[in-house]
């Protein structure tokens, strides 16, 4: 659905709420335009021939996607584990709100557009909703450096099966205490009388029903702003490298192909036995291009077959991929263009070899866990608990550790009573707490049934 999400910022301020300039949030949109692999500043240019100008589209590689992809991939997957034990009812609302799901995609557009947002709250069936809202949906209202207190969340919504708009939550914070405005709007800016049975205010809580989650790094396109900056936005000129260089192999084969030039002479039409005229090639084939002989020249057939500069345009193409790579922070190697099949490499290797890449994802691991934390409980709030939950989140390092060296050190660890048995369960089958119990209870239960010697069968086997 077509968006005009110029009309939510025309609307917080017509209500004299203050925001982000427009100035950065352009910045947001170039950033959205990479990520959907086409920025018409760039990808669409301009040739001159035989006085004739053409508006042609410049190939797309994708990798900006490609990258965020990747990070989301690497941050948050279905291995993620997400603990509290006090908080029972967490797995079945997680489950509800397919979490592992949309957050995943959240952390992509969050790595693309440098901001992303969990909120939470209680629809009209009293049901608890955790929403996942990417940067140019977001609008800081108030905030303390980077550190946003209050915001605006817009989402798309379509009234009366005909009518586009968006739904509005205003986070507020007024004496200590945090508040949900609802409201709607037409596309137009027009605001609509509340939908539904949704309240148009709810609250208070004492803690916020919102988490802003950023890529750990400094915005440096405006220092100032609340707003993150994507991982990509410091790499834009690679990524028109990369895409210039795309663009130009794509073309060496379409320019570059096989093509037969056929005299005039030969291509014209001739009478059949039958007095209908029959031509001798088939103008629709692509293959054959007809040209005019000199008076003095012999007419024949001439194939041009152009070589092709693929081995340059690859070795071009595969260095600025590099360059993209390690400037997002993923190292030098991530990708490879070539078709080469090199064994895969341990997680050793992978520490010792693409340290940028371990290094880059435990940097944005922490912003991630502190949101994580804050969502868990925001909703033991909504679920009517108390908000001062014990929660732990483990991400999922098997990139960086193979399994063999994760079993070796906790049964180590364990042996040396470092550790209980339960969380190295977890740890290593990647489970909850309430799956770790069962295996327990599982291997105790098969600790207790005596199987008779493997021998003694045989033997009373062969003497019956």
């Amino acid at each position: 659905m077509a968006t005009n999400l110029d009309a939510v910022a025309q609307y917080l301020d017509k209500k004299k709420y203050n925001t982000i300039d427009k100035e950065y949030r352009s910045k947001i949109a170039t950033y959205k335009e990479w990520f959907v692999g086409y920025c018409k500043e760039f990808h669409d240019y301009k040739i001159s021939a035989n006085n004739i100008q053409r508006t042609l589209k410049r190939y797309s590689l994708g990798m900006a996607k490609t990258v965020c992809e990747d990070f989301a991939t690497l941050l948050l997957n279905e291995r993620t584990q997400i603990n509290a034990k006090s908080f029972t009812a967490l797995p079945d609302i997680l489950q509800d709100n397919r979490f592992y799901e949309r957050a995943n995609r959240l952390i992509e557009w969050t790595m693309g557009l440098g901001t992303g947002a969990f909120v939470e709250f209680k629809d009209a069936d009293e049901n608890i909703i955790i929403d996942y809202i990417r940067g140019d949906q977001i609008y800081p209202l108030n905030w303390d450096s980077d550190n946003i207190t209050e915001c605006a969340f817009a989402s798309a919504r379509v009234f009366d099966k005909k009518q586009k708009g968006y739904y509005i939550q205003i986070h507020e914070k007024r004496e200590g205490k945090y508040w949900i405005r609802n409201a709607w709007i037409k596309d137009t800016g027009e605001e609509l009388p509340p939908q539904g049975d949704t309240e148009p205010e709810s609250g208070p809580f004492d803690i916020p029903m919102f988490q802003i989650i950023r890529p750990n790094t400094v915005n440096s396109a405006d220092p100032e702003s609340p707003m993150g900056m994507s991982v990509y936005g410091g790499a834009i000129d690679q990524l028109k490298a990369c895409d210039l260089i795309y663009d130009s192999y794509v073309n060496e084969f379409q320019l570059g192909k096989k093509r037969l030039m056929v005299p005039i002479g030969f291509a014209q039409m001739f009478l059949n036995d039958d007095g209908k005229y029959k031509q001798v090639f088939d103008p629709n084939d692509l293959i054959y291009n007809v040209y005019q002989v000199p008076d003095d020249a012999k007419d024949k057939l001439t194939a041009v077959d152009m070589t092709l500069r693929a081995e340059e345009h690859e070795k071009g193409l595969q260095r600025m991929i590099d360059l993209l790579s390690k400037r997002c922070g993923l190292g030098v190697g991530r990708y490879k263009f070539d078709s080469s099949m090199s064994p895969a490499k341990t997680a050793t290797e992978i520490i010792s070899e693409d340290d940028d890449l371990y290094q880059s994802i435990k940097r944005h691991e922490k912003p991630l866990e502190r949101a994580l934390v804050g969502m868990v409980q925001a909703l033991s709030l909504l679920n009517g608990g108390s908000p001062d939950v014990d929660v732990s989140v483990e991400f999922d390092d098997a990139i960086f550790e193979d399994t063999g060296t994760i079993i070796k050190r906790n049964i180590e660890l364990v042996g040396n009573s470092l550790r209980s048995k339960l969380d190295a369960i977890m740890q290593i089958d990647h489970c909850d707490e309430a799956t770790a119990r069962k295996k327990m209870e599982q291997i105790a239960s098969e600790k207790m049934v005596e199987l008779p010697d493997v021998n003694a069968l045989i033997d009373g086997g062969e003497n019956a």
